[in-house]
C-alpha cells in the first residue's frame, strides 16, 4: 500500500522534502477553521507513507478550494495531491458513507441532490424551467448516464466491500 501512496504522490509532483512545514496551508485553509481538518498533517503522513492516511476521515474534509495550493511557498500542489489520495483511497474500498451515499443517488438518478418538489416550485416562480437541462429531464440521457457509469465499472468502485 504504502508504493501506491509514494505514486500517489509522485503523480502530483509532490517532493517529500519541498515541503518544509511550515503550516500556511493548514493556517489558510476555510475547512480547517472548523472542523478538525489539518492540510500539513495529511500531507506530512502521507510524505511519511503512513497507510492510515488513506483511512483518515479528514481526508475527505478538504473542500477543494485550492486556497492552501495557492498560498504554498514552495508550490507544492497539496490539493492535487489530496485529490489523488481520494482516488486511491476509495479505489482500497475506503469512502466515507456519506459519499457513497452521494455515489449511488448518481447512479440512480444522475444527480447526487435531485430536485425536490419544493424546489422545482421555486424555480417556476423565479421565472425558470421546473427542471433544468440535465438529465432529470431527460429520461434517455440518465439511461446513457447509468450506462456510462457501468462500462467505467464506477458501480464496481462504490460498492460496500
Amino acid at each position: 500500500m504504502s508504493k501506491e501512496i509514494q505514486k500517489a504522490l509522485k503523480a502530483t509532483g509532490l517532493d517529500v522534502l519541498s515541503c518544509m512545514q511550515c503550516g500556511i496551508c493548514t493556517g489558510s485553509c476555510p475547512s480547517g477553521w472548523n472542523t478538525g481538518f489539518n492540510t500539513r498533517r495529511i500531507i506530512r503522513d502521507a510524505a511519511k507513507n503512513r497507510v492510515t492516511v488513506l483511512s483518515d476521515d479528514n481526508l475527505w474534509l478538504c473542500t477543494t478550494c485550492y486556497t492552501c495550493q495557492e498560498r504554498c511557498p514552495r508550490g507544492i500542489p497539496i490539493t492535487d495531491t489530496i485529490l489523488n489520495l481520494r482516488r486511491l483511497a476509495v479505489r482500497e474500498g475506503l469512502i466515507l458513507p456519506e459519499h457513497r451515499k452521494v455515489a449511488e443517488m448518481v447512479m440512480e438518478r444522475g444527480h447526487a441532490v435531485p430536485l425536490d418538489e419544493e424546489t422545482k416550485k421555486k424555480r417556476e416562480e423565479l421565472g425558470l424551467e421546473p427542471i433544468p437541462e440535465t438529465v432529470q429531464k431527460c429520461p434517455e440521457a440518465l439511461e446513457e448516464l447509468k450506462i456510462l457509469l457501468k462500462i467505467c465499472k464506477f458501480d464496481e468502485l462504490i460498492a460496500e466491500r
